[in-house]
């Protein structure tokens, strides 16, 4: 509890609020003037792909050193279940997306009148389900190999996890009637708070939550297993986090500053 005096710790939660509203006003301010559904063609869709996977990697080269502008809670789980983040703060961050979501969601509204949330409301839930999992699972897979501190990946982290979401936006490309790309429940949450469209919403949060946490546990317990026994990792997490909590900072994407 005594991060929350600190003031690194409120000012990584204002990052990540402030993040997360530029992160959803340049979503559904390009989707709004660029993506066009009736478009049958794919270079539309490939603008909009491209536009938003490098706003994602500016943003994380901002922010990744204030609070790794995660902008995401389906991120912050995965590294709370990583022990990477401590619940206290995993917490905040969500809260502060959320809200930072909603405000993105306002501005663009109150500003053009074209809000338009990216995502066609699915009616097939199971599918639906499968690719906000799917696409979910390899972005937060993503972030947790580039800000692996075992590995040296460089500057080249915001750009990775800008490909990722570019990646996600050009598979939704071709499943567009699914659910339109969510991959972030707080970027779905914004918009439809504001149009009131709750139908199926919840496959926007399941989805992508369960991935962070499969992700997590894929990454730390198979793909690259950790040689810190799981009883330290779990009393190092309920106590403080990891350890470079101890100055008030995310350890998420260290690499990326000098960042999903």
């Amino acid at each position: 509890m005594s991060e929350i005096k600190a003031w690194g710790f409120w000012r990584a939660v204002l990052a990540e609020c402030l993040g997360t509203i530029v992160f959803v006003f340049v979503f559904i301010g390009l989707s709004a003037a660029i993506g066009d559904r009736n478009n049958s063609y794919p270079d539309q869709e490939i603008k909009v792909a491209l536009a938003f996977g490098l706003a994602v990697a500016t943003l994380a080269q901002c922010l990744g050193h204030v609070s790794a502008a995660h902008l995401n809670p389906a991120i912050t789980l995965g590294l709370l279940v990583s022990c990477k983040i401590s619940p206290l703060r995993a917490l905040v961050y969500m809260s502060a997306q959320v809200v930072g979501a909603v405000a993105g969601s306002v501005i663009v509204y109150g500003t053009s009148a074209l809000l338009n949330g990216g995502h066609v409301f699915i009616k097939l839930r199971g599918q639906g389900f499968g690719v906000e999992f799917l696409l979910t699972l390899q972005l937060v897979l993503c972030v947790l190999a580039v800000t692996d501190q075992r590995r040296d990946v460089g500057g080249f982290a915001p750009l990775a996890v800008g490909l990722s979401v570019c990646r996600c936006f050009l598979i939704c490309a071709l499943q567009i009637s699914f659910t339109g790309c969510g991959i972030n429940p707080a970027q779905s949450f914004g918009p439809a708070i504001l149009q009131d469209s709750f139908d199926n919403h919840w496959v926007y949060w399941a989805g992508p939550m369960c991935a962070g946490v499969v992700a997590a546990l894929l990454y730390d317990y198979l793909l690259a297993p950790r040689k810190d026994p799981c009883g330290e990792k779990t009393r190092g997490l309920l106590c403080r986090g990891s350890k470079q909590e101890k100055d008030h900072r995310e350890p998420l994407l260290e690499e990326v500053s000098g960042e999903f």
